[in-house]
């Protein structure tokens, strides 16, 4: 059997309503969790980039990449390993502001981390901490007995080592729209 491993699943799409339900539909009739989500623009106008991650076997990934690309808006799928992606999350931790002057372990925590102070006002301070969801978690732990009002992550936003071959196949869906639009404004 194989091994399950983290995979990061990158979906190219247009933008189109239902489809991130369809797609996360996928995951869930093989009762998949989806550990982490996040959708943005990609670096091609009108093309739309989900970011997922499941930890899987890359059989079962194989399967899954299969049915994604089978969607009518999509445009191509791939995943890749955590050794193959250079990754990031991010998180905010609302804090009551007077411990940031009266527990000097709080100022401890911040610089430890490289943690950064985003706002402070006489009620509440909110923390910014980038980086793996391991480095994210550490903080939440040495921050929790000091009581967080508010805590939330992102979902990880990644970029591959290596170039994807989707940034050739999207700068030619660019190039072609321009055409086509070139000539229907002439």
């Amino acid at each position: 059997m194989s091994e399950v491993k983290t995979f990061t699943v990158n979906i190219y799409t247009e933008n189109n309503i239902g489809l991130l339900n369809r797609i996360s539909a996928i995951f869930q009739r093989r009762k998949i969790n989806i550990e982490s989500l996040s959708a943005s623009e990609s670096e091609i106008d009108d093309v739309f980039k989900f970011i997922i991650v499941v930890n899987v076997t890359e059989e079962q990934m194989a399967k899954i990449q299969g049915q994604i690309e089978r969607q009518v808006e999509v445009i191509k799928a791939f995943y890749h390993t955590d050794e193959e992606t250079i990754f990031t999350e991010s998180a905010l931790f609302k804090i009551k502001s007077n411990l940031l002057f009266e527990e000097p372990q709080i100022q401890n925590i911040i610089k430890e981390s490289q943690a950064r102070i985003v706002t402070v006002n006489k009620d509440f301070f909110v923390l910014e901490k980038a980086g793996r969801r391991s480095e994210i978690e550490l903080v939440h732990r040495e921050l929790k007995p000091f009581g967080i009002m508010q805590f939330t992550r992102s979902g990880r936003i990644a970029v591959t080592k290596t170039e994807m071959p989707i940034s050739t196949l999207l700068q030619r869906i660019e190039e072609s729209n321009e055409v086509a639009f070139g000539k229907s404004q002439a």
